[in-house]
C-alpha cells in the first residue's frame, strides 16, 4: 500500500482543501504517514498568495527533493494552480502538478505519479470543493467548513482571482448538513471561511436584482438562521467579512444566538482613503469607523480583528499616518500588519511609486507596535468587569502536567496547566487561554483536549489570559 504524506501550507480554506485531499487518497487506498520519512509519496500543499508565501512552499519542495530523492513529490495548491505552465518546465523536482479547482482528482494524480508518469493538471475553478473529511487538521473537536469559494471583490493587490476563480457559493443546505454531521463527531467550533463571507450568495442575487422587500435577508443572514436551528452547545465564528459590502443583518440574528459569536474579522487594510481607493474599496476610513461603532453598540465586548497591508503603491507618510491613526480609533482587539507584495498580473503591481521594502517593514512594525498596546488594554478588559474576574468556556487544545514544563513564571508550584482559546481567540491567529488546575481538584479529570471547561480570567501575559479551573 502506497503512503502519504501532506505537508499542508497556507491559510484556513488551503487546510480545508488538505483535508479533502487526504479523504480522497485514503478513499482509493493510500494509506496516510505520519512523516515524510516514512512516505512513499509526498504532497506539498502550497500557498500561493504572497511572495514570502511562495517562496515558503518552494523551498519546502526544493528541500524535500534534496532529503528524499528517492521519492515521489507532488507540488499541489494554490502555487501549483497559478503557475503551472511555468512549473512543467522549470521545475523538474516536482514529480506532479495539481491544481485546487477539482480536488476529487487528487488520487487519479497520485496514481498517474506513482506510475512514473509527470501529470501537469490543474482543472478548472468550478464549484466548491468539498465533502465528508476524513481527518481534521486542526486542534481537536474544531473546524473550518468552506461555504465559498473564489472572490469577485477584484482588490487591486489581490491574487484570489487569478487563482480560485470568481465567486461560487455553496448550497445553505449541504453546509447546514456538514455542519450537522462535524456535531455528530463531537466537534464544537466550526469556523465558518470563505475569501469574503459577505459575498455569500450574492452571485446569484445580483442576476435577479435587487429585493423588492427590503426586510429580506442577506444570503449570509439567512445562512446563519438555519445554522442556528440546529440543537446542541456549539460555537460559529464567522472568518473574513469584506467591510464595503458587510451584512448589517447578521448582527440581530447573533444577538439572540450566543453560540453564534460576536468575532468580526474585518480586513480594513488601511485607514487613508486615497489608499483604500486605489485598492478597488468603495468606501472611507470614516464609513469603517461608523462601522464597527455600529457593532459594538449592539455587541459591547465583541471581537475585532483586522489586517492592514503596510507599504502599498503611492502610499505616502501621510497616509500611513492616517492607518495608524483609523487604528487607534477602532481599537481591534487583533490586527495583522503585512508588507505589501507585489503579485503578477495585479493591477497594482503596475502602479507607479512603488514604496520601498525597508520603508514598509518599519510601517509594519509601527502598526504592530500600536496594536499591542491595544491588545494589552482590551485584554484587561476580558479579566475584569466591575472588580469582578470574568468567567469563560475555554475549548482546551493541549494539556500539561509536568511541572517542569511550564509555560511561564506565573504558574504555581505543583500545578498543572491548560492552553486553549475562549469565544474572542480564533484558531491559529489569536492569543490563547492559559488555564492553571490542580490535578485533585473536582473537576480536574474534564480538562482534556478537545473538552470545554469554564475557566475564571486572573491576568494577562503578552497577548495570553491566565486563568484558573473552576
Amino acid at each position: 500500500m502506497t503512503k502519504f504524506f501532506l505537508d499542508q501550507r497556507g491559510c484556513a480554506k488551503n487546510q480545508v482543501d488538505g483535508e479533502i485531499i487526504i479523504s480522497n487518497l485514503i478513499a482509493a487506498g493510500f494509506e496516510q504517514a505520519e512523516s515524510a520519512d516514512e512516505a512513499d509519496l509526498i504532497i506539498i500543499n502550497s500557498c500561493g498568495f504572497i511572495e514570502s508565501a511562495k517562496k515558503e512552499s518552494l523551498d519546502a519542495l526544493l528541500g524535500a527533493r534534496k532529503k528524499y530523492a528517492d521519492k515521489k513529490i507532488i507540488l499541489a495548491g494554490c502555487l501549483a494552480q497559478r503557475y503551472a505552465k511555468i512549473f512543467k518546465t522549470e521545475l523538474p523536482e516536482a514529480d506532479g502538478i495539481f491544481g485546487n479547482g477539482d480536488l476529487s482528482k487528487a488520487a487519479l494524480v497520485a496514481k498517474k505519479v506513482m506510475a512514473g508518469k509527470r501529470p501537469v493538471e490543474t482543472p478548472k475553478q468550478a464549484g466548491v470543493s468539498c465533502g465528508e473529511r476524513l481527518k481534521l487538521l486542526s486542534r481537536k473537536n474544531s473546524a473550518y467548513v468552506k461555504i465559498t469559494e473564489g472572490c469577485s471583490n477584484h482588490c487591486s493587490f489581490c491574487a484570489i482571482p487569478l487563482i480560485r476563480g470568481e465567486l461560487r457559493s455553496r448550497p445553505a443546505a449541504d453546509i447546514v448538513a456538514e455542519i450537522k454531521s462535524l456535531l455528530k463527531r463531537g466537534v464544537f467550533e466550526i469556523n465558518l471561511i470563505g475569501q469574503d463571507l459577505a459575498a455569500y450568495g450574492t452571485e446569484n442575487a445580483a442576476s435577479e436584482g435587487k429585493p423588492k422587500n427590503a426586510r429580506v435577508l442577506s444570503p449570509l443572514a439567512s445562512l446563519l438562521k438555519k445554522i442556528s436551528g440546529l440543537k446542541g452547545d456549539f460555537w460559529i465564528r464567522l472568518l473574513y467579512i469584506h467591510p464595503d459590502h458587510f451584512n448589517a443583518d447578521i448582527l440581530p440574528i447573533l444577538k439572540t444566538d450566543a453560540r453564534l459569536l460576536p468575532y468580526f474579522d474585518i480586513p480594513f487594510q488601511s485607514g487613508d482613503d486615497g489608499v483604500i481607493r486605489a485598492m478597488n474599496r468603495k468606501n472611507t476610513a470614516s464609513y469603517y469607523t461608523a462601522l464597527v461603532q455600529n457593532i459594538r453598540t449592539i455587541f459591547p465586548a465583541a471581537a475585532l480583528r483586522t489586517t492592514f497591508l503596510a507599504g502599498f503603491p503611492g502610499e505616502t507618510e501621510e497616509a500611513a499616518a492616517n492607518s495608524l491613526d483609523f487604528l487607534r480609533a477602532v481599537e481591534p482587539d487583533w490586527s495583522g500588519a503585512f508588507a505589501y507584495s507585489k503579485e503578477d498580473d495585479t493591477p497594482a503591481a503596475a502602479m507607479k511609486k512603488q514604496v520601498a521594502k525597508k520603508t514598509a517593514a518599519a510601517r509594519v512594525a509601527a502598526l504592530q507596535e500600536a496594536q499591542e498596546k491595544i491588545t494589552a488594554a482590551r485584554l484587561k478588559n476580558r479579566v475584569l468587569k466591575n472588580g469582578k474576574n470574568l468567567t469563560y468556556d475555554v475549548l482546551i487544545e493541549e494539556v500539561f502536567d509536568d511541572a517542569a514544563d511550564k509555560k511561564s513564571s506565573q504558574d504555581q508550584e505543583g500545578g498543572s496547566y491548560a492552553i486553549g482559546r475562549a469565544w474572542f481567540q480564533a484558531p491559529e491567529v489569536d492569543g490563547n487561554i492559559v488555564m492553571q488546575f490542580n490535578p485533585s481538584q473536582k473537576n480536574a479529570a474534564s480538562v482534556k483536549e478537545g473538552a470545554v471547561v469554564k475557566a475564571r480570567a486572573v491576568a494577562v501575559s503578552g497577548v495570553d489570559i491566565y486563568a484558573e479551573l473552576i
